[in-house]
């Protein structure tokens, strides 16, 4: 099996089986329907406006129907698990509001469900700054590859007797769906499959160990998933998503790659979108910092973009053969997730869930397996004779051939 640096655990003993909202005077209403009894805590959080809910882990059995919602003070809401043993619901606001009440009710007949009961009313911004903030338990980190530190900048090159690391990552995932098709599939799950035939692809050559940032439906930060390839020295970083355009006939591949001069506005567009992905989950953003720091890690960066750039060369022409491609292929913006500056990194955008035939296509194996053969083969060329540095010895002899 690939290794993988998501987390397993028990189905949750509780779920959440529906989501009402309603309009009380000055006051909007959001009523969850629990299968038990459940602790929880509610706060506020700014720029932009929103409530997250915490409590422990529960399955979301709403249905293929449900939608979040519109009315009065909530633009809408996600839901999802977010960590081990939690599970996390963020309500975006329209404006600044306050959580007038926040109850837990008992059935009232056995048999019946728990209702989680929170009342938002209007305030001005200062009294919503004077409240909102992160409470402790939801800052807390949880042990992860992204808590451990970094290993030295350009170690690769001691690796000589080793195989290549390929990490591949599964975009989105738990609280944060990324984009949604109109039959309702969401792009977390189907990045999720192509990534898992991806990995299984490549670890069946015996020519690479393979790592999967997640294997499981829960949230990964940028951050963590960007440690997981520091941490492994991976050599290549592949993060697999699909686009959404909707309004337009936009469909196929393309291939973005590091940069912080964007190629078009799309591509600068999609980079922004994409890096929003922490905030959608309600991650504490408020002690990030960014990754490029000196100028060591800059003239490393250098090296890597370079890497990056010769294997999206590579796969953009395997990429032609299996089909329809956007007619910028190779693209590049700045994003978060392809920043390690000693992991050579690509983000694959397999097509537009927007699209009714590309959305039907990402639905079926036959698909996924040709576009993840298409990778693997890139994979192969790169690691034959792509990149600048080869540090591998004998590790690496006769790829691309028939084992």
């Amino acid at each position: 099996m690939a290794a993988a640096f998501s987390f397993a655990w028990a189905t949750p003993a509780l779920w959440v089986s529906d989501v009402k909202l309603g309009q009380h005077e000055q006051h909007t209403r959001v009523v969850l329907r629990l299968s038990g009894k459940v602790d929880f805590q509610a706060f506020t959080l700014a720029d932009p406006y929103r409530v997250v809910v915490d409590f422990p882990a529960v399955s979301w059995r709403l249905g293929p129907t449900a939608k979040p919602s519109t009315l009065g003070l909530v633009k809408g809401y996600r839901y999802g698990l977010y960590k081990p043993g939690s599970s996390r619901m963020v309500i975006d606001l329209v404006g600044p509001a306050t959580i007038a009440n926040r109850f837990l009710l008992p059935p009232d007949h056995p048999g019946e469900d728990y209702r989680l009961v929170l009342d938002f009313a209007p305030v001005d911004r200062p009294t919503y700054l004077a409240t909102a903030g992160w409470t402790k338990d939801a800052t807390e980190e949880e042990p992860s590859e992204e808590s451990q530190p970094a290993p030295p900048i350009n170690s690769q090159g001691s690796n000589r007797n080793r195989i290549p690391v390929i990490v591949v990552d599964a975009g989105h995932g738990g609280i944060d769906p990324g984009a949604t098709g109109g039959s309702g599939a969401q792009e977390k799950d189907l990045v999720l499959a192509i990534a898992r035939t991806l990995s299984d692809t490549l670890r069946q050559t015996g020519r690479y160990d393979v790592v999967l940032t997640r294997d499981d439906d829960v949230f990964l930060s940028l951050k963590a998933r960007v440690a997981v390839g520091r941490r492994r020295r991976a050599d290549l970083f592949i993060s697999i998503h699909a686009d959404s355009a909707p309004g337009s006939n936009a469909s196929g591949a393309s291939v973005y790659t590091l940069s912080e001069q964007a190629s078009d506005r799309e591509a600068a567009a999609l980079a922004k979108s994409e890096n929003q992905s922490d905030i959608i989950a309600g991650v504490d953003l408020t002690k990030e910092a960014d990754i490029v720091t000196s100028i060591l890690i800059d003239l490393a960066q250098r090296e890597t973009k370079n890497n990056s750039a010769k294997f999206a060369q590579i796969l953009v022409p395997e990429l032609q053969k299996l089909g329809s491609l956007t007619h910028k292929t190779h693209r590049f913006a700045g994003f978060r997730v392809l920043k390690a500056p000693d992991v050579p990194s690509v983000l694959i955008e397999v097509g537009y869930l927007s699209n009714q035939a590309d959305e039907s296509a990402m639905n079926t194996s036959r698909w996924r397996r040709s576009i993840t053969g298409g990778i693997a083969r890139s994979v192969d060329t790169y690691f034959r004779h792509g990149r600048r540095d080869q540090n591998f010895g004998s590790a690496t002899e006769g790829v691309g051939q028939q084992k």
